[in-house]
């Protein structure tokens, strides 16, 4: 077991989240059950102190953690079709499939998208070295273009990109009804109402903001691009059924029953970690659109 002890100083800009969830981001190769080990362990401290997993992190903490990166992870590799949009040393981008879980649970171990990952990216060597790190995420219902690092430095710089909202992310949804406008701005505070276990909106949440162009429309359907000017979680699903128009499949907000949810990661745009190129990606449409 060869452990290191890492130490991270938190960016600026970084919003106040969870020790767990700053950990989860930082080293994505690794299980969160590991990490919670870690941190439950007292091998993790903040500004000099041995902190819980639900210290709230802020820009200028510094953050110090020992941990064993080869530590085997649920990511056991296993073949599957891969739609690959991009490749090189330090990233891949794929057009993942709905359907499909993005990384591994504690309920499932096998059949999500990294999977799928491990096995390619390490199919012709011997020890496993290129572990897939998660820099975004999809839903499991959602369609379309997702970015996976290959080391630890791709991924820091990558994750970085994100936080700043320096990447461009762009949707494509198909929605019922006929919207008025052509163009706008979905505005509501999100946040999760524990008891229901569930996202929505909320008055006390963050507030929240996604651009919106109709694109095309039918007699009771729209296809909408969607940007998320913010982050929130299910934010894209919230916001339309917000305005009285939920994405087709998503039939807790009002949406029609579909095979899954019209929902499509259509367009990535970011800057290369090497070289500060800019990639721009766009994922083939889909079969609903």
């Amino acid at each position: 077991m060869a452990v290191t002890r890492f130490h991270l100083d938190v960016e600026v800009g970084q919003r106040r989240i969870r020790l767990e969830e700053y950990l989860f981001d930082r080293f994505p190769i690794l299980s969160r059950m590991y990490i919670r080990d870690a941190i439950r362990g007292e091998k993790c401290e903040v500004n000099g102190r041995v902190e819980n997993k639900g210290k709230r992190i802020r820009t200028g903490d510094f953050v110090e953690i020992e941990l064993d990166l080869d530590r085997q992870t649920a990511m056991i590799p296993e073949p599957m079709p891969l739609e690959i949009v991009f490749e090189d040393s330090s990233l891949i981008v794929v057009n993942k499939p709905a359907g499909i879980l993005v990384h591994p649970t504690h309920r499932k171990k096998n059949g999500t998208l990294l999977n799928g990952l491990s096995f390619h990216l390490n199919q012709h060597t011997d020890n496993g070295s290129i572990r897939p790190g998660l820099v975004h995420r999809l839903d499991r219902e959602t369609s379309g273009l997702i970015v996976v690092a290959k080391d630890l430095n791709t991924h820091r710089i990558l994750s970085r990109q994100f936080q700043k909202k320096l990447v461009e992310k762009m949707y494509l949804a198909l929605v019922e009804g006929v919207l008025e406008k052509q163009s706008g701005t979905i505005e509501g505070p999100i946040g999760r109402f524990a008891d229901e276990k569930r996202w929505g909106l909320k008055t006390d949440a963050k507030p929240s903001e996604t651009r919106f162009r109709v694109l095309g429309a039918r007699s009771d359907t729209s296809i909408l691009e969607l940007e998320p000017v913010t982050g929130r979680t299910n934010q894209l699903r919230i916001h339309c059924a917000s305005i009285g128009h939920p994405i087709v499949g998503d039939t807790s907000r009002g949406g029609r029953t579909f095979e899954h949810l019209c929902l499509h990661a259509s367009r990535l745009k970011f800057r290369h970690p090497k070289d500060g190129t800019l990639v721009d990606l766009t994922a083939k449409p889909p079969e609903w659109l």
